[in-house]
Parts: structure tokens; sequence; C-alpha cells
């Protein structure tokens, strides 16, 4: 008989989506508990979980164990054999207790060689265990103490796919290159919110998703990302790069890179010579205040282009500086300090975000051949009925208008159908 072993109020290990963001979600408690000191034997009946909490885990489970679940108690000591000798074991969940290293013997999973989850986040870890199961595919340690992690300890999780390390004390010391260089499965790997100024050495070839965001990183150094060259989502959001933190050609090693985030880096430009093949760049709450003419032209094949809340004036946005994007169908220049709109638009563009800006007038050569702009947003400008000139909404064919504001009018001669045109604070009347 296969065993579920079940003392848990609520679950969340918090695995990866599809998306490259951190998400959560729950797992139904399993339907068999026992008390804490005994060993749990089959029975006929069903036993719901104990609203009381354990703090020392069962010294003895079944051999046939397939799930056990432990989270959301107060347990600080599992013994060898909670877990250990367990042949048919694949899902250890543990975390929200308040279990440290000294709780976590060396041997705690001995002789149980099939574990592929195991969720120790939300406990009191200072350091990654060692000995953990070879066969692990996603290991959770989330919301931790873990200053480091000791030589050797990911030598042998060669089937190891997604590691979340995220919200811990890790410092460039607490790493080396061999940290991660034996993990020839990595997939999603991340280390935000943790103390790191540089990227990690010796990442693996295999790594697609790297979440480097809220720690503080100086530097990106080309060096740290020759192994990762199959790396396509980079997100390194609220670090400290600053004008010189990533100089031209250092992700020149990502060839694949198809998303770079650097919201709120403090850049005051747009990086040069970024990945040809980028496909999406995220730089909102920065400080770039002009767009050159040769700026975007190292990544031709960006689809979504964000530059919103940066200081970009209208004087120092090139008329040529999106020509070369003809791929792009989503800019988003929000929060910025123009006053007209930007000359030589991607005709491809379906998406334009222009709110929040200091816009005076729209005229119709800036919207000229955008014949495929579905969403244009122009919410909290300093626009008046007037200030539109005749013609600007002609060849506009696939926008439509979605919800007008209330005490407006929309202006007449808009095209049929309209998806959006948003105006809530434009005075329009007739």
């Amino acid at each position: 008989t296969a065993w579920t072993f079940g003392f848990s109020r609520t679950t969340s290990p918090g695995p990866r989506s599809t998306s490259p963001c951190r998400t959560t979600s729950s797992r139904s408690s399993p339907t068999m508990s026992c008390p804490a000191s005994a060993a749990c034997e089959p029975s006929t009946s069903t036993t719901t979980s104990s609203p009381r909490k354990l703090s020392v885990a069962p010294q003895f489970l079944p051999r046939s164990l397939r799930v056990a679940d432990l989270a959301a108690n107060q347990v600080t000591e599992i013994f060898p054999l909670t877990f250990g000798e367990k042949p048919a074991l694949r899902s250890v969940y543990l975390h929200n207790n308040q279990l440290s290293n000294a709780g976590l013997p060396p041997d705690a999973f001995r002789g149980s060689e099939a574990i592929a989850t195991l969720s120790l986040s939300n406990n009191r870890l200072s350091y990654l265990p060692p000995s953990l199961p070879p066969s692990l595919e996603r290991l959770h340690l989330q919301n931790n103490l873990i200053s480091k992690v000791p030589r050797g300890a990911l030598s042998r999780q060669t089937q190891l796919r997604e590691l979340y390390l995220q919200h811990n004390q890790l410092t460039d010391s607490g790493l080396d290159a061999t940290t991660f260089s034996k993990l020839h499965s990595l997939e999603y790997l991340d280390l935000s919110n943790n103390q790191l100024t540089t990227v990690p050495a010796g990442l693996p070839r295999t790594l697609a998703i790297l979440h480097l965001g809220r720690n503080r990183i100086r530097q990106v150094e080309a060096a740290r990302l020759h192994g990762a060259r199959g790396l396509r989502y980079l997100l390194l959001q609220h670090n400290q790069l600053g004008s010189s933190g990533l100089p031209a050609g250092a992700l020149r090693p990502l060839r694949g890179l198809h998303t770079l985030h650097l919201y709120g880096n403090g850049l005051d430009h747009v990086p040069p010579a970024l990945p040809r093949r980028l496909r999406a760049l995220v730089l909102p709450h920065n400080r770039v205040a002009a767009l050159g003419p040769r700026d975007l032209t190292a990544t031709p094949g960006l689809a979504e282009l964000n530059l919103a809340y940066n200081r970009l004036a209208s004087a120092r946005v090139h008329r040529r500086a999106f020509r070369r994007l003809r791929a792009l169908r989503s800019l988003d220049l929000a929060g910025n300090q123009l006053t007209r709109l930007p000359m030589g638009l991607p005709t491809g563009l379906r998406t334009l975000r222009l709110q929040r800006n200091q816009l005076r007038m729209l005229e119709p050569e800036p919207l000229a051949c955008l014949d495929q702009l579905r969403d244009l947003n122009l919410a909290h400008n300093r626009l008046r009925v007037g200030d539109i000139g005749p013609g600007t909404w002609h060849e506009l064919q696939a926008l439509q208008v979605r919800h007008a504001p209330v005490g407006h009018t929309v202006p007449r001669a808009l095209p049929s159908p309209f998806l959006r045109y948003r105006v809530p604070n434009i005075l329009i009347r007739e």
C-alpha cells in the first residue's frame, strides 16, 4: 500500500508557473495524520488533519510513503527514519515550520532516492542543507536565513530543474564558482531579495530563467554569463547598476536572451550592445533622459519596449530613434516629460501608452500609417479638444472606444471599430 502522510493546516510552497515571475499556489492537505511520537500504521479509515501543531516530526513513517506533508506546523526536529528509507517517497512538504540546520540530520533522506519535490521554505535554515536527495527536481528554500551554500552541497543534484533561494541572506562570499556548475538540468533559479553585489559565477548552460532582482548588484560582467548561454529571461530589477553597471558587451554571451528586466536601477541611458535577438526590454523607473538615433539599433527584433517613468523630453527623442524596430508591438512611454508625440513610430505598433506626460497637441503625422494600433492611452495629459489636429485619427482604423470618461465626449471622426481611447483628463466638448 502506498501512503500519504499529512499533518498540515495550509501549504504553499510557491512552485513556478509558466511566467518568469514568482507565483504561489496551494496544495490540499493529505488525508492521514499521526501523533508526533507514534509510528503510522495502515488503517482502513481516513483521519483529518489535527488542529494541533507538531513541534517534533514522527520518528517512523511507513516505508511505502509517497507524499509527506508537515507544512505549517512548529516542527524544529526531524529524525533519520522520518523520511529516510522510503524508496517510493516523491514529495516532502516542510515549509512554514521552525526548522534550523541543527534539526535536520545529515542522513534525513538516506535511502529515499525518488524524492522529486522538497519544500523547506519559511524555516530558520542558515545554510543550504548537505546530503539532499540526488533525485530532486524542485527545491524550495525561499524565506530562510541562508547566507551560504557549502561547497559541494549541490554537486549531486543533476536532475534539479527549479531552485528557489529568494528572500535569504546570501552574499557573494556565500557562493563560489562551483555552487551551481553541476546542476546540468537547472532551468529556473531565483536568487532575488538577497545581498549579492555581482552575478554568480558558474551558471549552467541549461538555465532559462534567472531572477536577481532586489539585490545590490553594481556591475554585470560578461565573464560571469559565459556558461549561461541558454538564458532566456534575465531579471535584474531594483539593483544598483547606475550609469556604468551594464557596459557594452556585458550581455553578449546571452545570444538567445528574450526578456531583460532593468526596472529601478538608476540607468541614465539605454544599455548599449544588447543581444540582437532580445524581444522585450523593460526599463521603467530609471533616469533615461534621451533617445538617440542609434540607441535601439542593436535590438531590431524588439516586440516590447517599456520606458515608462523615466525623464524623456520631446526635444531629446530623436525622430529616428525607433526606425529599426519594425517588430515593435508595444511601446510604453507613460510618466515622462513628452510634450508631443514621438516621430517615426513603428508601423506595426499595436499598443502605445503615453499617459501622464505633458502632451499639449496631437498632430496627424506621428500617427500616420499606424493602422494596426489598437490601444492608445492618452490619460492625464494637457490636451484640449482644440489641440487635436484635423485628420489625426484618419488612419487608426483598428482603434475603438472601449469606455469614455464621464462628463466628456469623444472627438468626432474617430475611426471604427475602436478598442480603447481613454481620455480621463482631456477636456473634450461638443
